[in-house]
């Protein structure tokens, strides 16, 4: 998968699951972490945007979990040089700067999901 700086995160909740809500935690998981890839690319460096277009998230093929990655050659070089020089409001720590800013929002639209659910 991805060479680059990588987040991930699980959602370790109840292990009883029906198919249906198993379906709705990882839809809801994969939104956040949308949203995580979504913010990290506001602030990503940009040149020609190939670092930027390389960011995916990914999901376990079964579990709630999943990551936010960048994949090209120089992604983690990229995230972890402090002295290299950006475009204004482009910064190094892009992804780890989103994540921890939002860590809460994939587990948090898991757990808003799994609720409207069960109550439906």
């Amino acid at each position: 998968m991805g060479r680059g700086p990588r987040a991930s995160v699980e959602w370790n909740g109840r292990r009883i699951w029906t198919g249906r809500g198993k379906a709705k935690a990882r839809a809801a998981m994969e939104k956040g972490l949308e949203f995580i890839l979504d913010e990290s690319n506001k602030i990503v460096p940009l040149d020609e945007d190939t670092l930027q277009k390389s960011g995916k998230v990914s999901m376990h093929e079964t579990e709630v979990k999943g990551s936010v990655f960048y994949n090209t050659p120089y992604a983690m070089r990229q995230h972890e040089e402090l002295t290299w020089k950006h475009a204004p409001g482009r910064q190094a720590k892009y992804l780890e700067t989103a994540m921890n800013a939002n860590r809460t929002v994939p587990l948090n639209m898991v757990r808003d999901a799994l609720r409207l659910w069960t109550r439906g």
